[in-house]
């Protein structure tokens, strides 16, 4: 589901950068996420997932003296679990959806953000990866089979992956987003790379990452 440009959106920003397509699990325990939280459940509503340009993910101060920021361009975060192993606390699993450009954004008095979608911007186009760009590929099909392997050996189920199937490792805009999940890279990294609109181009600058700081071959 997206969301219509005359709804307001609930927000949650955080320190990290959600990618279509990409897992985040939240562990939830402050009130203003609560209920926010319970009532996207309830209700199959997603929520938008912001990248933190300022302040702290835990409020700081009931009077919003925290000073939170966060960029214009987000994800919908789509929730396919959720558990309440006590009260007070919930644990969520979220799919990321579409992108959304904000064209404005409110704190509430109980200090939850929410924002007016300005735009919701398109899915990637499919784009064939191209032969120059095979190797990062194939240096991701070979992760996944290190992990199916430790899986196979502790028992675990391919749920508990990192990066979960179908595989689409011959597409641009999906191999580009697992990579980007997976590398050590500032958020502001991240949400500059989410927020391009080229996945061939977002691919070819996270082969360049993996080949200049990872030392990954072309060959």
């Amino acid at each position: 589901m997206s969301w219509s440009a005359d709804e307001v959106l609930p927000l949650f920003p955080l320190q990290t950068v959600l990618f279509p397509g990409g897992t985040l699990p939240l562990q939830i325990f402050e009130v203003r996420y609560l209920d926010m939280v319970g009532r996207c459940h309830r209700e199959g509503l997603p929520f938008g997932v912001v990248t933190l340009t300022q302040g702290q993910e835990v409020q700081g101060a009931p009077d919003g003296a925290s000073g939170e920021a966060f960029a214009p361009v987000g994800t919908l975060a789509h929730i396919v679990a959720l558990e309440r192993p006590q009260s007070g606390l919930l644990r969520i699993r979220c799919e990321g959806g579409q992108r959304f450009r904000l064209g404005g954004s409110q704190r509430l008095t109980h200090g939850l953000w929410v924002g007016q979608v300005a735009e919701q911007l398109a899915p990637d186009a499919p784009v064939a990866v191209p032969d120059d760009l095979q190797h990062v590929s194939r240096a991701m099909q070979d992760v996944l089979t290190q992990w199916a392997e430790e899986a196979a050996r502790q028992g675990l189920s391919q749920a508990d992956l990192p990066v979960r199937a179908p595989y689409q490792l011959q597409d641009c805009g999906w191999l580009a987003n697992r990579w980007c999940e997976l590398l050590p890279l500032l958020a502001v990294q991240k949400q500059q790379l989410m927020a391009l609109d080229n996945p061939f181009l977002r691919l070819e600058l996270v082969a360049d990452v993996l080949e200049r700081e990872h030392g990954l071959p072309r060959a």
